[in-house]
């Protein structure tokens, strides 16, 4: 099945969703994704399987709302690659409501928007061990936590204890992250096994992280 691209002046419109008459329960995966590794898929799957999800979403961000600003590729790079990180595989989908809103991507706000539109939607917000301690500083957190479930997964080097109310999900911990993949890349050291294939192919292709 032919996986259609993203140009830098294409305009990410997102699907219409279906009437639904029983309550979804959504996963969300938030992330600057760049690039998207077998890590943040592993994260993806498990949760949707272990918590019996309809569906995890991974959610590219616009602009992370952190103090140390990231450096980052054009959108339509990153989506590109979920795009194809994701492609066949049952459960898992893409939500561009960030890269569609612009600006910086504060959680509260995002979430807000998709419940008003997906009223009939329980989420599930995924974020790792290493954020967890960050939670008293995020952005209208005591409100966002009436909004949301959030689901913690442990990662290594990392353990993490909070008084939010948080599920706890046990994944293989895999010690990869998208910065490792860049210096990988600018080291001339090719990245195999730590993100699909079709992604580093894709990176090569267009010259990033160089």
């Amino acid at each position: 099945m032919a996986i259609e691209l993203l140009t830098p002046f294409t305009k990410v419109e997102l699907e219409p969703l279906a009437e639904k008459t029983d309550r979804k329960q959504v996963g969300i995966l938030g992330g600057n994704f760049n690039p998207v590794h077998n890590a943040h898929l592993i994260v993806a799957d498990q949760v949707r399987q272990q918590l019996n999800l309809d569906e995890v979403l991974l959610m590219p961000e616009f602009l992370p709302p952190h103090v140390d600003k990231k450096e980052t590729i054009d959108e339509f790079h990153r989506l590109n690659m979920l795009k194809m990180a994701i492609a066949g595989i049952d459960g898992l989908g893409i939500e561009t409501i960030e890269l569609e809103r612009r600006g910086i991507s504060y959680t509260y706000d995002t979430m807000k928007l998709l419940i008003e539109k997906n009223p009939d939607t329980d989420y599930f917000f995924i974020i790792g061990a290493d954020m967890v301690d960050y939670l008293p500083k995020w952005y209208k957190i005591d409100e966002l936590v009436q909004m949301v479930q959030f689901v913690g997964v442990q990662r290594p080097r990392y353990k993490a204890g909070t008084s939010y109310p948080i599920i706890w999900v046990d994944v293989p911990l895999m010690d990869i992250s998208s910065s490792m993949v860049r210096d990988f890349i600018k080291q001339g050291r090719t990245p195999n096994f730590l993100l699909p294939h079709e992604v580093l192919d894709y990176i090569e292709e267009k010259g990033l992280y160089l």
